[in-house]
């Protein structure tokens, strides 16, 4: 639960005279006298203004200049990135965390006060894991892992999985597997999805920044690292050794070849194609194709094969 002027200062509003107390976020359709909604027009506010719910966080291009608006009304910039932070607020107070009783931990395993851990978890001898954090059900944890606080990883993920790396034999043409005993380490505020595989580093370690977001069915391999505030789209591969910088948005189905970087609020078009070793930088700069090139580069290829 949550009191009004705590919620005013999550969102940096002013402060309100009601004395309304929260526990949920809710549609405006569904809203009770606990719940919290956003309007971001006019259309909207009407609509908010009229349920029963406690708190309402509009965008401030709507407050009328003459004042008298309901005391329930929060006025925000954007309105619904704070309706995300008030759900974040809530969702994690209370953080008794809860071990199920099918998970299966190891030795010398570190859990932080807070963190919760599924049904048919599996959390290998001496893994790390920070305050506050969710494993969902039947999640792997491999040896040589380390989560931050506050990681969220969806059902099915594995961490710290064994990387793709042979070493051939030039007489036989035999593959050996090269070793793969480095770490894995997750910072921060790192939410992981469903069925998502997370390799450790061969001799060094798999790195992936504060605050990522990474959808379901997405594959880093051994030694990547990857920035902080990151987003990666379902279906994505990212091979071994390869960078993606702070800020960078990486489309569904991207696949990023060993030993590439992807620069800082660089943007992948779904389906994109960087090739093995590629530098692709300029922040903000869209690529797209297969292999990326700028958007521009790319629709005036596209326009070209149209005429023949």
């Amino acid at each position: 639960m949550a009191h009004m002027l705590e919620v005013a200062g999550w969102v940096g509003a002013e402060a309100s005279t009601s004395d309304a107390t929260v526990a949920r976020v809710s549609s405006i359709e569904a809203a009770e006298a606990d719940c919290v909604v956003f309007a971001t027009d006019a259309g909207t506010l009407e609509q908010a203004l009229a349920s029963r719910t406690g708190v309402v966080l509009a965008a401030v291009k709507l407050r009328p200049e003459g004042g008298g608006v309901d005391a329930r009304v929060l006025w925000v910039k954007d309105a619904r990135y704070g309706f995300a932070v008030v759900a974040d607020r809530l969702l994690k107070r209370g953080g008794e965390g809860v071990i199920h009783a099918t998970a299966v931990v190891g030795a010398d395993v570190v859990i932080g006060q807070g963190t919760s851990i599924g049904a048919g978890v599996v959390v290998e001898d001496g893994v790390v894991l920070g305050e506050g954090c969710v494993l969902g059900p039947r999640v792997v944890v491999r040896t040589g892992t380390a989560l931050g606080d506050r990681v969220v990883v969806q059902a099915g993920a594995v961490l710290g999985s064994t990387g793709f790396g042979y070493a051939r034999s030039a007489a036989s043409g035999e593959y050996l597997l090269f070793p793969q005993q480095g770490k894995l380490v997750i910072e921060e505020d790192v939410e992981i999805g469903a069925n998502t595989t997370i390799d450790r580093g061969a001799l060094g370690e798999t790195r992936i920044g504060r605050g990522t977001k990474i959808d379901n069915l997405v594959h880093i391999g051994h030694n990547c690292v990857i920035g902080r505030n990151v987003i990666i789209a379902a279906q994505t591969g990212i091979s071994g050794s390869s960078v993606v910088e702070d800020g960078a948005i990486l489309g569904g189905q991207v696949g990023i070849g060993e030993h590439a970087t992807v620069g800082a609020g660089v943007i992948l078009g779904g389906g994109a194609g960087v090739l093995s070793g590629k530098k692709m930088r300029g922040p903000g700069e869209v690529f797209w194709g297969r292999p990326a090139r700028p958007l521009k580069e790319y629709l005036r290829d596209l326009a070209r094969l149209k005429k023949r």
